[in-house]
């Protein structure tokens, strides 16, 4: 097992930002792209027409699809009442989750009330509940705060960096509370600043549990110089601000456009200090038509780097990490750990059917303690093949399946592959970190 401090590197990350940025350079929409995307001559609301596929479609499939359009979507505004929530937990979750909700408009849609548990297949648990103002500053402007429970059984952890061992995998179950304060700023239809400030009471790690728990657990088979953070778990006070730009056609299901984010996070540790540090992402998606709708190419980049002052340290569970359904396919969720992460994805996709694509793919990434060390030489690599099943504008399910030098993975999931883990509430995890 690996075990190292965590210092701070002090000097330039140019080697992996100069690669970062050229591939979000490559993958930038040309001018004009944001109108193909979105014509602004069309009603608010617009769907891009789906292709037909290259094979005829079952009946039984199509009328199945037809059915979702109502309830799974990004076009419209989620109808007040009762809601079944689905998916939209960490990564490790198991392949499905299902719960109740309960959202409400109020006062002529300037307030909103939504609250909502959901329970998945490897039992982990979460509920939310979140009010919000969404139409302030002449709808430019939203406020909100948010009080949610994570309990997630079986989070996987191998050791520290590219080199950890896939016979060290081993388990720990983590469990937080999080009280936080939102805004989101619309400087235009696809540009948003968006912010957070919370609180998060010390979290509680112990050993996995759930069903088929087969791996050890982490906190006896690592220490805390190889885990660091596993002996105390602070609390935290935490912010961030996420600069994004949307110009996909639709988000479950894009077949054109891209998205670009960028973001800066602070972590204070609020028992010793010992584990405040910072963090900053970038995040690049383009999905490329190819002469036609019926054949996209999907790109992906992705980087985290952690900053830490003298004599502090990132706790594990809060480490950039690599591997599962997102990143590398190949490879175990939470696979790879450490201050640093960088990621690619290509993905070639066709219309199969009209609401089946078929899918092959390549991904690329690794880890490393100081941005310094990345050296593209020594990443980790996977491909496969995949379906996915979508309606208009969202992916109900798809299917993955997964090659690299530790073998083969599945995975069923329904999203997106280059959409992030996220809880129910729609917004990234605070705490763990997620692949």
């Amino acid at each position: 097992m690996n075990s190292y401090p965590v210092v701070k590197d002090h000097r330039t990350p140019s080697r992996i930002c100069v690669p970062l940025f050229l591939s979000i350079l490559v993958l930038a929409p040309r001018p004009g792209f944001a109108q193909e995307a979105t014509p602004p001559s069309l009603p608010p609301g617009w769907i891009t027409p789906t292709p037909k596929g290259f094979v005829a479609e079952p009946t039984l499939l199509r009328k199945l699809v037809a059915t979702s359009e109502a309830t799974v979507g990004d076009e419209s505004e989620p109808k007040d009442g009762l809601y079944v929530e689905t998916g939209n937990m960490i990564t490790g979750e198991g392949w499905i989750s299902a719960g109740p909700g309960y959202r409400r408009r109020l006062f002529d849609d300037q307030l909103r009330i939504d609250a909502s548990a959901a329970v998945s297949w490897n039992l982990y648990n979460t509920m939310q509940a979140s009010i919000e103002v969404p139409h302030l500053a002449h709808d430019r402007l939203t406020l909100g705060a948010q009080a949610m429970h994570q309990d997630d059984r079986q989070i996987e952890y191998f050791g520290l960096g590219n080199s950890s061992r896939a016979s060290d995998k081993s388990g720990y179950r983590f469990q937080n509370t999080d009280v936080l304060g939102f805004a989101t700023v619309r400087a235009a239809s696809w540009l948003s600043v968006s912010g957070r400030f919370g609180a998060i009471p010390r979290p509680r790690l112990s050993a996995p549990s759930g069903p088929r728990v087969a791996v050890p657990s982490t906190i006896d088979l690592f220490s805390d110089a190889s885990a660091p953070g596993i002996l105390t778990q602070p609390s935290f006070l935490h912010g961030d601000v996420l600069l994004a730009a949307d110009l996909r056609d639709h988000k479950g299901h894009p077949t054109g456009g891209g998205l670009y984010q960028v973001s800066a996070a602070v972590y204070s540790d609020r028992d010793g200090g010992t584990y405040s540090f910072r963090r900053y992402e970038a995040d690049a998606a383009q999905f490329v038509p190819l002469g036609t709708r019926r054949w996209i190419l999907a790109l992906h980049a992705r980087a985290a780097f952690s900053d830490a002052s003298s004599g502090h340290v990132v706790p594990f569970y809060l480490l950039p990490s690599l591997g599962g359904k997102n990143t590398l396919r190949g490879y175990f969720d939470y696979r790879f750990h450490d201050n640093d992460m960088e990621a690619f994805n290509a993905e070639s996709r066709w219309a199969l059917m009209t609401h089946v694509d078929a899918a092959v793919f390549a991904d690329a990434g690794e880890v490393a303690h100081r941005v310094a060390d990345f050296d593209l030489r020594r990443a980790k690599t996977s491909f496969g093949a995949g379906l996915r099943v979508h309606n208009a504008t969202a992916t109900l399910i798809r299917l993955d399946v997964g090659h690299s030098v530790e073998g083969w993975r599945i995975f069923i999931k329904v999203s997106d592959p280059f959409k992030r883990s996220l809880p129910i509430s729609g917004r990234s995890a605070v705490v763990p970190f997620v692949p």
